[in-house]
């Protein structure tokens, strides 16, 4: 949530932003209006609360001088007043209701070395790293290896559960989960992450300081009963774990990463990445999280990214690094940048991992404050990172790794996890 102090006294800034976001400006005005109304309002309220304050002066000199019909007359104007005062405290009320509502629809506000796009087209590669594989054969996508060799099964998952899900077996299933266990272990013990190991099931607060509701709750799957959510992402529970907390600056930065499962309906994206396990309802993923400090949280996006990219270049998978432009950034995201992985089936590079710096976005829908070394209160700066998605992580392995025969030769790092050095 962006700071209304700034819609106040700043609009255009905020409108410029959410031009080149490609996004409505009808809310900025309707915002500032509102604003407006609830100051006015305010002021009149000031302006009755110190009549009602003479008037209890006024009173208490009557009673103590006897003035019992002039006492009437002004209690009974004081009584006025207070109604008033109620009903003008209501409708402010009513009004921060609507201002809140609508703030909550507008994304955050690009950093300023965001390069200006309307679509993915305009997004800009910043490096690369390691060279797409040549191969001597016809290379297979990872949905015919993985059917051929038994161990990946789209039919029966369809079958229990429709389209955009998969069964692994055997061996595919063990690298999946060696895969978890390689990236927690690279993060908790190179990089310095605390494992977290969080709930999959969030209330409608959570979701809605994390900024994935109200925009997109259609993408969510929602337990009607409960009123709870399968969290689309571990970002969702490790940003609500601080909300309405005050840290200290001692504590920052707070450096979090959760092997979760994460669940999404890809509402809006049917046509898109359909074959395969690229684009899914349920995949896992290891997520890495930041709560830090203002001045330092443009330092922290380029250390969790090379976090991200790590895991990459341990497993020896080509990869390039992107920034997204204004016209493509997440709706949280003041600045994002995305590893995209070299994948043969598709002949291109594509995303496995979002590093974005939300900073005092989730913050502020969250009330997650720190106590400065002066000690003032500010709002914390939230980011986060996939470190990284597993299923494609497995689906790129698959890919760069085939061989000839069919098999899948086991990256390196692997070898110790799975116990063995070809799949198949």
């Amino acid at each position: 949530m962006i700071d209304i102090k700034l819609i106040r006294k700043n609009p255009e800034v905020v409108i410029d932003a959410l031009i080149k976001r490609n996004h409505e400006t009808d809310l900025i005005n309707q915002i500032k209006e509102l604003d407006e109304e609830k100051r006015n309002i305010q002021k009149e309220v000031e302006i009755l609360r110190a009549q009602r304050n003479s008037f209890s002066k006024q009173i208490a000199k009557l009673k103590s001088a006897g003035n019992t019909e002039e006492l009437k007359n002004i209690m009974e104007e004081s009584k006025e007043v207070g109604t008033k005062i109620k009903e003008l405290e209501l409708k402010m009320r009513e009004i921060e209701d609507k201002i809140h509502i609508k703030l909550l629809y507008i994304p955050n506000i690009p950093d300023e070395t965001v390069p200006i796009g309307k679509s993915e087209d305009d997004n800009v590669e910043i490096r690369k790293w390691g060279k797409p594989k040549e191969f001597d054969f016809e290379p297979k996508a990872h949905w015919d290896l993985g059917p051929e060799l038994g161990m990946l099964d789209f039919e029966r998952a369809s079958k229990i559960s429709g389209s955009r899900f998969s069964i692994l077996k055997s061996q595919l299933a063990k690298m999946e989960r060696a895969l978890i266990n390689f990236m927690l272990d690279v993060h908790t013990k190179e990089h310095g992450y605390m494992e977290i190991v969080p709930p999959h099931l969030v209330k409608r607060e959570t979701m809605l300081g994390t900024g994935q509701l109200p925009k997109f709750e259609e993408e969510a799957y929602n337990t009607k009963d409960d009123d709870l959510f399968l969290i689309p992402t571990a970002e969702v529970t490790l940003a609500g774990m601080h909300q309405n907390e005050v840290l200290s600056f001692k504590d920052l930065p707070l450096k979090y990463v959760a092997y979760t499962p994460c669940y999404r309906r890809e509402a809006g994206s049917y046509g898109k990445d359909v074959r395969g396990m690229i684009r899914q309802h349920q995949f896992d993923k290891v997520e890495l999280f930041w709560y830090t400090t203002p001045d330092e949280s443009e330092k922290a996006l380029e250390e969790l990214t090379s976090h991200a990219e790590r895991i990459l270049q341990l497993l020896e998978l080509p990869y390039r690094v992107i920034t997204l432009c204004t016209g493509d950034l997440g709706f949280g995201a003041a600045k994002t940048y995305d590893l995209e992985v070299w994948l043969p089936s598709y002949n291109a590079y594509k995303e496995i991992s979002s590093c974005s710096n939300v900073k005092d976005f989730q913050a502020r829908r969250g009330n997650t404050r720190y106590r400065t070394r002066e000690n003032k209160m500010e709002y914390v700066h939230t980011l986060n990172g996939s470190g990284l998605a597993i299923g494609r992580t497995l689906v790129a392995i698959m890919e760069n790794y085939q061989m000839p025969d069919g098999k899948i030769k086991v990256p390196e790092v692997l070898v110790p996890y799975m116990g063995m050095e070809v799949i198949g």
